[in-house]
């Protein structure tokens, strides 16, 4: 099959890599335009631009595809198929008809929920039990497109938002895989109307974690904002990013104040209602810790008040 593949981020490049191992021809590869980035703010190509450079493909990446040349140039292409994951942009109805087979999109929810652009943050935060991979054939509207194979994966616990998206990346390339080959004996479903939800983008100023929520809360608000943006409080006058929690299911009620550093192994502190076992930290300026690691290096006692 004559594949044009358009992603950006690192979610995308195991569906490129996978495409490429099926022995499908790239007939071009789209990607976001570099960005700046790093402490000199240079320019920096995306994970799939890298990636398909170092495969040796040519990538494009035009800051819109609504005029006339870049739409003439995609249809040039005389592509199959298009397969589309977390591209970041609009793709205009005249490219959405350029491939003979049209677009198909590779989507990290279990649509109608969580439609947009930070899914699996949303379901991880909502705290959902389940998620997975839709491929849709695409449309206009956004991620409302008629359902072409799906899957689900059970969110445990103390799944953070950077798990499911390792897993969820490496289902959307096995699937996508399986719908660009399958795709002329396959069923589009229209999803349903019942129970649409947004996936708003993830804004950096919602990261902060208040210690008076309740424990549950708390839990989900730190593992679906892990590892990026990642959930923070004040600690000690910096930031300490918490990166994954879990529920002390064994404590019901403390009778202390939020935030405060529980006579209990490892790192425990009180919520609003019940108690978090902080996981995994990271104080500023250092690399991610284990709880208890964070606790020893900064001879934390019972009592001490651990988010400001």
């Amino acid at each position: 099959m004559r594949v044009i593949f358009m992603g950006t981020p690192d979610f995308s490049v195991p569906v490129l890599d996978a495409l490429v191992e099926a022995g499908h021809e790239i007939a071009a590869v789209y990607s976001q335009p570099p960005r700046p980035a790093g402490r000199g703010k240079k320019d920096r190509p995306s994970p799939v631009q890298r990636r398909a450079e170092a495969l040796g493909f040519e990538v494009r990446t035009p800051k819109s595809l609504k005029d006339e040349a870049a739409q003439a140039e995609f249809a040039a292409f005389q592509a199959d198929i298009a397969v589309v994951v977390a591209y970041g942009l609009i793709l205009p109805q005249n490219v959405l008809d350029a491939p003979a087979k049209g677009c198909i999109n590779v989507h990290a929810s279990l649509l109608p929920r969580w439609r947009g652009a930070a899914p699996i943050h949303r379901a991880v935060m909502a705290g959902d039990d389940r998620t997975g991979v839709c491929i849709m054939q695409m449309e206009a509207g956004l991620d409302t497109g008629p359902v072409l194979l799906r899957e689900g994966t059970d969110i445990a616990p103390t799944d953070t938002t950077g798990d499911l998206h390792d897993r969820l990346s490496a289902m959307g390339a096995r699937l996508a895989v399986q719908v660009v080959a399958q795709v002329d004996r396959l069923s589009p479903v229209a999803q349903p109307r019942e129970g649409v939800t947004y996936a708003a983008k993830i804004d950096k100023a919602e990261a902060r974690a208040d210690p008076a929520w309740d424990a549950q809360t708390l839990v989900r608000h730190i593992n679906g904002l892990s590892p990026v943006p990642g959930a923070w409080v004040e600690h000690g006058g910096t930031r300490l990013k918490l990166l994954r929690g879990r529920v002390a299911d064994e404590l019901d009620e403390v009778d202390v104040e939020p935030g405060t550093l529980l006579d209990m192994p490892g790192l425990i502190v009180a919520a609003g209602q019940g108690a978090v076992e902080l996981l995994q930290v990271q104080p500023a300026g250092r690399g991610p810790v284990s709880g208890t690691a964070f606790r020893n290096g900064a001879r934390l006692k019972p009592g001490d008040t651990l988010m400001d």
